[in-house]
């Protein structure tokens, strides 16, 4: 009589050698985790970046400080300039006639100035002329009173006469004549006294008239001739500034002048953008600046050079407010449907100018920058 026996398979093994390769693969596990952890609280917990960087730079506005119309345009775009280079010119004529009608002014001034001078000496021997005659006028006034007393006298003797007989009515008649006559000398006299003081206060009011224009001044302080130098510099200044130059270093950009065109003081012209001092404007959330600090370094890359250029630089200084509190249209946060988010800050990062000047940057060209924040200045 057979028996089959079954055999049962031993499974002990496998379950060995897989909780082996379970141990084993949560050790690896946990010493990636414990590997990561302490890269993370010993060096990558200390920097912050983003990709939300871009090239800018102060740029300068062109524009002339005088107008008229356009002669000469010397520059295109994307051309490079230095500065103090010959960007525009504007016709000089009218700044020219301008120019030659001030320093004729000026010329006039300066005459005229002279002339108060010589004024002033003149009034002065025209107030001793008037004093002069004042004395001789008061000389005259005393002879007619003297004249007139002495007919006055002679009247009153010849009527106490008359009246006895002992003068004849012819006499009594030349005594009364010689008396008016005397009366109307003396009233000649004293109106031409008169008159003569008159001439004297005036002539003196006209010297201190004159006195002013000059007082406490030269001919090259005199108020007028400095107004009319003023001018005249002025429109030196005004034919200088028909003649527009680069005021840095750097490339045209938006050239929107053209030739005979006729512009205003203050017309946009064109841009120069002085690509030598270009910085990054680096957005980042407001999570990440806790220990963001000015003079932190800074490593970034262009994406127009990819990874293979590196730039190095330093935290300049934060600013003044997020993107959406300087926008256009703020952010309502007050009303009922409000949800928050995220705010970014811009950053300004200056660059290195040797590696700038090496790999030059354009306005607006996106970045990544990665600040190293272990230093707390």
């Amino acid at each position: 009589m057979s028996e089959n026996i079954t055999t049962i398979p031993d499974n002990t093994g496998n379950e060995l050698r897989r909780k082996k390769m379970l141990i084993g693969l949560a050790g690896v596990v946990g010493v990636t985790a414990l590997a990561s952890a302490a890269y993370w609280f010993l060096y990558g917990s200390h920097f912050v970046s983003t990709d939300n960087a871009y090239a800018a730079v102060e740029i300068a506005q062109v524009t002339p400080s005088v107008g008229g119309t356009i002669s000469e345009v010397r520059v295109t775009d994307t051309q490079t300039v230095k500065k103090g280079d010959v960007l525009v010119v504007i016709d000089p004529t009218d700044a020219k006639l301008a120019l030659a009608q001030a320093e004729a002014d000026l010329g006039r001034a300066i005459r005229r100035v002279k002339g108060y001078v010589a004024t002033d000496s003149g009034l002065a021997a025209q107030i001793a002329a008037r004093q002069a005659d004042e004395q001789r006028a008061q000389a005259q006034q005393s002879a007619a009173e003297a004249d007139f007393e002495r007919a006055k006298i002679d009247l009153q003797r010849r009527e106490a006469l008359a009246k006895s007989g002992s003068v004849s009515g012819d006499e009594l008649t030349r005594a009364q004549n010689a008396f008016a006559a005397a009366q109307a000398n003396l009233a000649a006299a004293r109106a031409a006294a008169a008159q003569a003081r008159a001439n004297r206060n005036a002539a003196a009011g006209s010297k201190e008239a004159n006195a002013v224009l000059i007082a406490n001044t030269t001919e090259e302080t005199n108020p007028e001739v400095a107004l009319a130098r003023a001018r005249r510099d002025q429109a030196a200044v005004d034919l200088e500034r028909t003649v527009i130059r680069a005021p840095v270093d750097g490339i045209v950009a938006k050239r929107q002048v053209q030739l005979g065109q006729r512009v205003q003081a203050g017309t946009p012209l064109l841009t120069v953008v002085p690509v030598q001092e270009m910085h990054v404007d680096a957005n980042f959330k407001e999570v990440q600046l806790e220990n963001v600090r000015p003079g932190q370094p800074v490593t970034l890359k262009a994406d127009i050079y990819g990874g293979s250029v590196t730039y190095h630089g330093t935290v300049e200084g934060f600013s003044a407010g997020s993107g959406a509190a300087f926008s256009a249209i703020p952010a309502q946060n007050a009303t009922g449907n409000w949800i928050k988010v995220v705010q970014r800050l811009p950053i300004r990062i200056k660059l290195d100018p040797a590696e700038l000047q090496a790999k030059p940057l354009k306005v607006g060209l996106s970045m990544t920058a990665k600040i190293d924040t272990r230093s707390k200045n």
